[in-house]
């Protein structure tokens, strides 16, 4: 699916890979193959032993509880999403594109990111691209191994990513072969790759530009990755996108500047980002706004430098759309 949207010395023993998988074994019923994972994802946690057996208040604190320490997992890998932001701000600035590969819940979030960032940054539909393993049926319902389809995965990443790109893997457990797969092939293809997945430990780190392994742990009900995991794969990817939209211009100060008024509380909002900015009247921003077109980032940098709304639209164009650099422009 497509929205457009160390090493230690020679003598120690190696650790064991937690995403490392029971070797394929066919079940005793039905002949299919199964994989047991043991990604700390998949282990009980110590804290939610006795679920069944508690108060609903008490299945709510323990769940709130884990939840807690998930911004604290995503403040320790803020390094490595730096790295992913230098990198996608590199690539959308040479006019490439950002694409997201997940399964499940994973892909789901990536979807959503996706989907919301031109309404809320006006940015181009194609710059973030996300693609969801069982495409698009699979947002609303699993489908059946379509997380283990690596010629899925591989194909369109051959077909959809180019030279340049970046190409963000989303797998929870940090082994999910249709997301692996896409990082692979779009790696030889000459695309920037990062894996963003629960697993701290996942053997395919070293295969990928930049791994944001976040530290979440086991899950209150085992396994259950739509939870902390998710959760932490929701914040990650909030943050970098945000991120990528600052770097680009589409946010001032802490306004966005890009919105696009598709209704009329984006409409209304539009008006209190040029009061917020300008300190001016509403009615001088309404005014303002009508004389840009409709362009809110001609009528701010308009209001706050005095110029002519076609001197402020000319200085926009002559700094990349950058608010500040156009307000410097005019002096």
């Amino acid at each position: 699916m497509t929205t457009e949207g160390g090493g230690g010395p020679a003598t120690a023993t190696p650790r064991p890979d937690p995403a490392a998988s029971v070797p394929h074994r066919p079940n005793g019923h039905d002949g299919r193959v199964r994989v047991r994972v043991s990604a700390p994802t998949e282990r009980r946690n110590p804290h939610s032993a006795d679920l069944d057996l508690m108060s609903t208040r008490d299945v709510l604190r323990v769940i709130n509880d884990a939840d807690c320490r998930v911004p604290v997992a995503v403040a320790a890998v803020l390094d490595e999403i730096v790295a992913a932001v230098d990198i996608a701000v590199a690539a959308l600035r040479a006019g490439r594109r950002v694409h997201y590969f997940g399964a499940g819940t994973s892909g789901r979030l990536g979807v959503l990111d996706a989907a919301e960032l031109p309404p809320t940054f006006n940015c181009p539909p194609d710059w973030f691209c996300a693609h969801l393993a069982g495409g698009p049926a699979a947002m609303w319902r699993a489908v059946e191994d379509a997380e283990d389809d690596e010629p899925a995965g591989a194909g369109e990443a051959r077909d959809c990513v180019r030279a340049g790109d970046l190409v963000v893997g989303l797998a929870a457990s940090g082994r999910t072969p249709f997301v692996l797969a896409a990082l692979r092939a779009a790696r030889e293809g000459g695309a920037r790759t990062v894996l963003l997945s629960a697993n701290p430990e996942a053997r395919v780190a070293d295969e990928v530009d930049v791994f944001i392994g976040v530290d979440t742990g086991p899950e209150i009900v085992t396994g259950s990755t739509r939870m902390k995991a998710a959760t932490a794969q929701k914040l990650v990817l909030n943050a970098f996108s945000t991120a990528v939209m600052v770097r680009l211009g589409r946010v001032y100060s802490n306004l966005m500047v890009d919105v696009v008024a598709t209704n009329a509380k984006l409409r209304g909002r539009m008006i209190s980002i040029l009061m917020e900015a300008t300190g001016a009247t509403e009615e001088v921003c309404a005014a303002a706004l009508t004389e840009a077109d409709g362009e809110l980032k001609t009528a701010l940098v308009s209001l706050v430098s005095g110029a002519k709304v076609a001197d402020a639209r000319a200085a926009l164009d002559r700094s990349a759309r950058q608010v500040r650099d156009a307000l410097a422009l005019l002096g």
